[in-house]
Parts: structure tokens; sequence; C-alpha cells
């Protein structure tokens, strides 16, 4: 029997018996104890308005009183304390992404949300100051290529996982719990320990499906959650990869549309698809070695995300004219994606239909994100802890989803998706722009998400903000 039934049996026992019935202890939020931050940033100079704190949490929420862990988190007080709204927590996209740093660097934020709003966020688990694991790569086993070219390739790219993996594990005490289910548990801790009757957020990215399942287990401690380049969870293995890329073979026809008109282009009055190809190409035949085509693909990923139009242009003359693309680098908390997001693919043959269903609807740009995720989780433990499944919210003030038009890693397809599921529990507002984030873009979508956390103004339907 678990405690709270023998607890509730024990009470009816007690009145039956004409007996008081004992007190039940009520243990109270965790407790924050708030002192100066590490002086761990460089070139971001130690702020008195910054103060950090470590929440002691359970590493499993289903077992409270076993293991525990620390929690990184850091809070910028409001600039004008006499309009002062409340607390408004920061939900990191990634997953990987810092918290802490982004309030120490306190750049993610409007002014009048400087002022008037405590500004908290926490590094989620197994990211920077929150159990990180120590993951190095096993130095007897080739890293494998992206794309795969065969069964061989397959493999050992699961080989390769899995002895990363268990290289990673003991070296973090939350490997094994870091879904996002785990997250929003201890978001609701973090809440409580704020002193916060309901939670104000704002998710990025990544971050908008801790929003999300934050909303859908908590409806009721839901003041207002912004979900800012909307992440959709109800996606399978297939449609996630073709969403991926079309969404980055969109943001690239943005690019050469750009390229066209623009004498800011160093690839102006040229034919850029043909030039992009002839990259892929040489890519292909090894001329890059050892980088491939989807390193190549990475380029655009990384600099459409600005947009950084003029640099990709450099970036593809300098490719086309020999230079190898930089190396990948598009780092993941593999612990927290991999335990949301299940990579269900058997083989080398149903690997090879997800690269060309993905070339199919990007015949320029191939893969998209939605293939190096696949790759990252080939082989974890089947199930997932955090399976997808489509939304169920019932929240009194309706989210707002913000999302840029053409945004090559959180596509617009996404964040109607998640709308749709929403229903009238949510209300999305379009950037009719490009990148991937839309808040601070322009006077439009600052004042969109402002007057809905001050206010809890909610924006009518088919709201838009023209592009910056």
């Amino acid at each position: 029997m678990s405690r709270r039934p023998l607890a509730l049996a024990v009470a009816v026992l007690a009145l039956l018996a004409g007996a008081p019935t004992p007190a039940r202890a009520d243990p109270g939020p965790p407790g924050l104890t708030w002192g100066e931050c590490a002086d761990d940033l460089p070139g971001v100079p130690l702020d008195p308005a910054v103060r950090c704190a470590r929440l002691r949490l359970p590493v499993d929420w289903a077992r409270p009183h076993g293991p525990t862990f620390e929690l990184a988190v850091a809070r910028r007080a409001a600039r004008v304390p006499e309009r002062r709204v409340g607390t408004l927590v920061f939900g990191p996209g990634g997953p990987g992404d810092s918290g802490v740093e982004r309030i120490r660097k306190g750049d993610r934020f409007s002014d009048e949300m400087l002022d008037r709003f405590d500004l908290v966020s926490f590094d989620p688990r197994t990211v920077a100051r929150t159990a990180a694991g120590v993951c190095t790569p096993d130095p007897t086993l080739r890293r494998p290529p992206i794309p795969l070219a065969d069964q061989a390739d397959f493999d050992a790219a699961v080989a390769y996982n899995r002895a990363l993996w268990e290289r990673c594990r003991p070296t973090s005490a939350v490997f094994d719990h870091a879904d996002t289910l785990s997250t929003v548990r201890d978001l609701e801790a973090l809440r409580r320990a704020l002193g916060e009757r309901r939670l104000s957020f704002h998710g990025s990215s990544y971050g908008t499906l801790l929003g999300q399942q934050y909303a859908e287990r908590h409806p009721d401690r839901v003041r207002a959650v912004v979900l800012e380049g909307v992440f959709d969870h109800s996606l399978s293995v297939r449609p996630f990869v073709r969403t991926q890329a079309a969404t980055l073979q969109d943001s690239f026809d943005e690019f050469v549309s750009w390229c066209d008109r623009s004498t800011d282009c160093v690839l102006h009055g040229r034919d850029v698809r043909s030039v992009w190809a002839d990259v892929l190409a040489r890519a292909d035949r090894g001329g890059y070695a050892p980088r491939t085509s989807f390193d190549v693909t990475a380029v655009a990923l990384g600099m459409l995300a600005g947009p950084r139009w003029p640099q990709l242009a450099a970036e593809i003359r300098d490719m086309d004219a020999g230079d190898p693309p930089d190396e990948l680098r598009l780092p993941i908390a593999v612990a927290a994606f991999c335990a949301d997001w299940p990579a269900a693919v058997r083989d080398y043959d149903e690997y090879a239909g997800l690269v060309r269903e993905a070339a199919a609807v990007a015949p320029d740009v191939r893969y998209g994100a939605g293939l190096l995720a696949v790759q990252t989780c080939l082989g974890w433990p089947s199930p997932v802890r955090n399976p997808p499944h489509r939304l169920g919210v019932h929240t009194r003030t309706p989210l707002l989803l913000l999302n840029a038009r053409h945004d090559p890693r959180t596509g617009y397809a996404w964040a109607t998706n998640v709308a749709r599921q929403l229903g009238r529990h949510g209300r999305l507002v379009t950037y009719e722009g490009w990148g991937h984030g839309a808040y601070e873009r322009t006077p439009c979508t600052i004042a969109v998400v402002d007057r809905y956390l001050v206010d809890l103004t909610v924006p009518a339907p088919g709201a838009r903000c023209a592009e910056g």
C-alpha cells in the first residue's frame, strides 16, 4: 500500500474510534539560500543584482527519500522593486543550454522584464553546474560518419553510442533521470521554493517542451506560460525527420532569395543553388575529408538560425574555393533528449528510408537537424521515460506561442501543430521573419510577450508581427 492511502486509512480508523487525528507534518518547500555566484563566466563580471543557490532534489522523483542532487539556480532581482510583478522563470533550450549563464548575462530579456520581474533560471539535469557528466568517447571506437553509409556503419553507431553512455553514466547521478517529466517535477519544486503561488514561465526552443508539460500536469499552478520557438513533442521519428528537413529547406530558400536581390551577398549574380550543389558534390567525393556533406549542411543549419546570411554566403564561397567546413559542433544533452524522444530505427534500411524522405522535402539541404537527432539516440534503451504524445492542457490563461515564419530549427509547422493541440488553451503569434527565436526581434514581438507576462493580455487570434 502506498503511503498516502495508508495515511488516509489511519485517519479514518482514528475518527471511528473517537480518537483525535494525528496532524500530518507538512515538510514545506525545499529551501533556497542565495549567495554570490561562482565567477566562472569569462568576460561576464559578477553582478550584485544576481545571486545563486542550489536546490537539493531527489534524483528519482518516484523515490523522494532516495539519493539527491543539487539543481543550480540563479536569480536577477527586479531593477524597479516598487513595480515588481513577481518572479519569471526562464526555461533554457538545447537541450543543453545553461539557464544560470542566461541570468548571469541578462541578455535575453527586455528592459521591462528586467525592471518588473525577478528573473530566475537553472541548469537542467546533466547541464553545466547541475550533475553534468564527464562524457568522453571511447578512444578505441571510430566515430561513425553522418550520414551512415551501410549496415556496418549503423551497427558501429549503436556501439559507439552505448559505449559513450556507459562512460557518462557513472559520472552523473541523474543521467538515467534527465527526461523532461523529471524536470517538470524540479520546476514545481523550484516554484514552491521561490514562494510563488502560481508560475510565470518563458521557455525557449527545447525549453518550450518543459513549459508545455508543466502546464499539462499543473494547470492550476500556471499564471502565464510563453513558448518561444515551439518544440512539437507529438511527432514520431518519421514526421520529426521530415519536418526538420522541410523547415531547414524553407530557411535556405529564403537565404537564396535574399542573395538574388541583395548586393550584400558575396554570391550575388551567381546561381547560388548551383554553387551550393557543387559544394555538396565535392563533399560526396571526399573533397573535404574527413568532413562530410552533413558537415556542409550543418554550416547552413548554424548560420540560418541567426540568420547570418552574409556570413553564410561567405562560407559557401570559401567552400566552393576548396576550404573545408568547420567541424560539426551541435552539442546536445543526450540524457535529456534521448529520454524524451525515441529513435525507433531498427536497421540501416529504415535509416536510409529516413535519409531519402528528408531529401525528398529538402532537395538542397538534404538532411536537417532531425538526422543528427536520430543518430544521437540510436541504441537508447526502449521504452523511453517520456514518450511523445499529444498535449492535453487546460489552463485558465491560454499559453502564448511565438514562432518565426521561417525558423530553421523549430519550424512554423511545429508551432501550428502545437497550437491545434492546445485549442482554446493556446494562442499563436506569428513573427513574419527569419531565424530561431523571435522574442527580441522587433518592438512588436517584445510588446506581445511583455504585455502577456505583465498584464496577462492574450493577443487576438491570428496576431502577427511584421519582419524586423
